[in-house]
């Protein structure tokens, strides 16, 4: 076993700005121009870090798939990596956890696109830096000292980008 097999890391990312000027069901809900143009400029400075992944997850609500997709466009990777699961269109964050618990081990590095307060209340309770909120369009990257996924537990904080941070920088 090689030294960096005893590690595994999610990146999570909490879906763009969505759109309520529609009369639709909430898991068709479209994103907000401001949700692109903020998903973009993140997916744009996290391509900056070059920070690879095996696998991305998404919930299966339109903003939080349209989401993953322009990520992916934005690093030139294909959307055949994604896979959906209804299990992390999840507001409270269990079934993000228990789905979690059950991915492949071969998987070193994922990406996982969802929701809030799900996403907040993960990455305070499995990260080491306590975050107010993740807001739309916010990446947060944890990495965790486990070679199984079952044993997910306490990781460390890596990176954390929100849109209003890039916006100061310009």
């Amino acid at each position: 076993m090689r030294l960096n097999d005893l590690m595994k890391k999610i990146i999570f990312v909490r879906h763009a700005k969505s759109s309520w000027k529609y009369d639709v069901l909430d898991i068709e809900r479209p994103l907000k121009n401001r949700g692109i143009i903020d998903i973009t400029n993140i997916s744009n400075e996290f391509k900056m870090n070059n920070l690879g992944f095996d696998r991305v997850y998404s919930s299966y609500a339109k903003r939080a798939l349209d989401t993953c997709g322009i990520f992916l466009e934005t690093l030139g990777r294909s959307s055949n990596i994604i896979e959906i699961s209804k299990n992390l269109y999840d507001f409270a964050g269990n079934q993000v956890v228990d789905f979690i618990k059950k991915l492949d081990n071969s998987q070193d590095t994922i990406m996982i696109f969802g929701h809030n307060h799900a996403l907040t209340s993960i990455v305070n309770e499995y990260g080491s830096d306590y975050i107010d909120n993740v807001p739309t369009s916010g990446l947060v990257m944890i990495e965790f000292n486990i070679d199984n996924w079952k044993d997910f537990r306490q990781g460390k904080t890596l990176l954390v980008l929100f849109p209003k941070d890039l916006i100061s920088k310009s």
